[in-house]
């Protein structure tokens, strides 16, 4: 499998993140790490079932977006050490006040393989394989759980990347894959099936089942495939009768929340945010999150804003 570098097939989808005039800088890079190495995080899910997501989340925190000294020295975007097993270059970097043994690696890419292989390798970590794949918030807690990282707050540090830049989109897409000049003249005979076009794939947040709305599709469509009445998506959703979802819009199939899940107490207005957003961001019913800030529904908000998701703003 050859891996494009490059991003096209997520600009649909990431467009909500794409930085605008005057970003700080340390965005501009995280947006920039993320885009240049999304597809080989959607690839080695692929390869090993390990989220997408957690991935690009661990491979942000533990390099520092690719500028950290083993990042940039050796390759080594997720922090892992040598080991007994590790027969490979290394690197010494003094971590907790200790020379410590890391592997070195002659591409990130590779450092992105050894990071799926340590994992499918190790029984710590066997139980994450049990988890649902796009349950994102388990899997950071088990990554935790597991003794990843001595941090207390590894998961919460993991969710809060995923949510707040929306890397649970990855999680719904699939790898690309170059032309394969060399074997254009094979053809497929007329009898061969046609590919099954999988259906929506469901997560949950908020303990709320929901999914990424792809290309084409509406809601009509997604009454049909999962079996739900137009009124639901609509009031589950807060759309309006003249309103119909569009590609890479969260969709709720449950009814959404009166507050977020424990963790996120309050949300940084970005620019070009709305309390609807915002609310769909975290599961919350828009009209809870105006009366948890003591706002007039319709209240306009500017960058910078706190947003009191659960507990009623002081």
């Amino acid at each position: 499998m050859i891996l494009r570098n490059t991003v096209k097939i997520l600009l649909g989808f990431f467009l909500v993140l794409s930085p605008s005039p005057g970003a700080s800088q340390t965005y501009q890079a995280l947006w920039d790490y993320v885009a240049k190495w999304s597809q080989v995080a959607i690839a080695e899910m692929y390869y090993s079932k390990i989220p997408a997501s957690i991935t690009m989340a661990q491979a942000l925190h533990e390099s520092q977006y690719g500028t950290s000294e083993l990042a940039v020295k050796a390759n080594n975007h997720f922090g892992i050490k040598c080991q007994s097993e590790w027969k490979g270059k290394t690197y010494t970097y003094q971590d907790d006040d200790n020379n410590t043994c890391f592997r070195l690696y002659d591409s990130a890419a590779e450092s992105y393989r050894d990071h799926s292989n340590f994992l499918m390798s190790r029984p710590r970590y066997a139980s994450l394989f049990d988890l649902d794949p796009a349950d994102y918030t388990a899997w950071a807690h088990g990554l935790k759980k597991a003794g990843y990282a001595t941090n207390p707050t590894y998961a919460s540090i993991l969710i809060k990347l995923i949510v707040d830049y929306k890397l649970f989109l990855l999680d719904t897409m699939q790898p690309a894959l170059e032309p394969m000049s060399s074997v254009t003249d094979n053809r497929i005979p007329n009898a061969a099936k046609q590919p099954v076009v999988p259906g929506p794939k469901v997560f949950q947040r908020n303990r709320i089942k929901f999914l990424i709305a792809r290309p084409g599709d509406n809601i009509q469509k997604l009454t049909a495939e999962l079996k739900l009445y137009k009124w639901q998506i609509r009031a589950y959703n807060e759309i309006p009768r003249n309103k119909d979802i569009t590609p890479g819009q969260v969709v709720y199939l449950q009814p959404k929340r009166n507050q977020a899940e424990p963790g996120y107490t309050f949300h940084t207005v970005e620019k070009g945010e709305t309390m609807y957003t915002i609310a769909q961001l975290y599961g919350i019913k828009v009209k809870w999150l105006y009366k948890r800030n003591h706002m007039k529904p319709g209240a306009r908000l500017k960058k910078g804003d706190e947003i009191w998701l659960r507990g009623m703003k002081r």
